[in-house]
């Protein structure tokens, strides 16, 4: 008799502990808090802020799922030097963008003179403008953050808005801060009556958060968007981005610039034609000219590979390739990659 009362207790025992935890993962599963894939815990997001000087700061669930995009300025490798034939742009945004924020009490007096709460970057794909960005952020001392439009969006019903009011409260409390947005067309369109209830409303909110930064002079938050439709986006945020810069597909010169850029630290010939290649690449944007120093490259490498005699089963000739046995890149090389390259590159005349 007691071994049965045993067993039922036992089987009931399981029978509950089933329960408790087949539930726990249905509601744990309905939990639009619960923490995602990428999103940080409270003790990551600590970490990170001591890293960036921002000890003390307590951060909501919703600002938590934004904090993985936060970028620390001093982490950025990217800097004005490695952005070629734009010195004009360079100056307009210093003297636009950088030197207001970094000397905020020079211009204290003025609401002429503020840095500007909205900046548009637009032109052709590939020119720069994400780099731009970033080197504008880190030149300015300011925190920055990458938003991912997926960041953003939520399935459950008033999620998004409160994640897009937590971008706002999280830039506050990192301030001076850049919320940086790629491809600000795809996210910030133009509205129309085809528009999803949710999509309209988190448009609307956040260009509600936004003004409530233009009307709050002591904020030193910008909304920084880049863009090559500028006229997909909306007009009431194109109202707001009062500074625009256009960043167009790179002249001759420019091109020689950022060929010196991309090839100043890989092993090239002394007699490299910089400014020949540069006549033959019209039409190409930077990332293209990356493109083809990278095939120029490759072919120097491809040669090395052909010089010795290994299969799928003796790689010890290959072992035995250090960087001497790679020839130089020539012009020849170039020029063949500009030839081979051409017909995978768009052009934007």
């Amino acid at each position: 008799m007691h071994i049965k009362q045993i067993t039922a207790f036992v089987t009931l025992g399981l029978l509950s502990a089933m329960v408790y935890y087949g539930m726990k993962f249905i509601f744990d599963s309905l939990d639009p808090t619960k923490k995602k894939p990428g999103q940080l815990t409270h003790e990551e997001a600590e970490q990170l802020l001591i890293k960036i000087g921002l000890e003390g700061i307590k951060l909501t669930d919703h600002e938590l799922a934004l904090a993985s995009t936060l970028v620390d300025p001093l982490n950025m490798s990217i800097t004005w030097a490695d952005i070629g034939g734009l010195d004009g742009l360079i100056k307009d945004l210093k003297e636009t963008v950088i030197f207001p924020m970094r000397q905020k009490s020079l211009f204290a007096k003025s609401s002429l003179l503020s840095s500007p709460k909205g900046v548009l970057l637009y032109g052709p794909p590939g020119c720069g403008k994400t780099m731009i960005a970033k080197a504008t952020a880190k030149t300015a001392g300011c925190r920055f953050i990458n938003v991912q439009v997926a960041t953003l969006t939520d399935k459950w019903y008033g999620e998004s808005q409160k994640l897009t009011a937590a971008l706002f409260s999280l830039a506050k409390k990192l301030a001076p801060c850049i919320i940086f947005i790629d491809e600000i067309d795809s996210f910030l369109r133009s509205r129309n009556i085809s528009d999803h209830e949710v999509t309209a409303m988190v448009k609307a909110q956040f260009m509600n958060l936004w003004d409530g930064l233009v009307t709050d002079g002591e904020s030193q938050v910008m909304v920084m968007g880049a863009s090559n439709r500028p006229e997909d986006v909306d007009t009431a945020i194109l109202r707001r981005m009062v500074a625009t810069f256009h960043i167009g597909l790179p002249n001759e010169r420019q091109r020689e610039e950022i060929l010196g850029i991309v090839l100043k630290n890989e092993k090239v010939e002394n007699d490299l034609d910089f400014k020949h290649v540069a006549s033959l690449t019209e039409g190409c944007s930077g990332s293209d000219l990356k493109e083809i120093c990278r095939c120029a490259a490759m072919s120097c490498l491809r040669e090395c590979f052909n010089s010795i005699d290994c299969d799928d089963q003796n790689y010890e000739d290959l072992l035995s390739l250090n960087e001497e046995n790679i020839r130089a890149i020539s012009t020849y090389d170039i020029v063949n990659a500009v030839e081979k390259c051409r017909s995978q590159f768009i052009h934007h005349r």
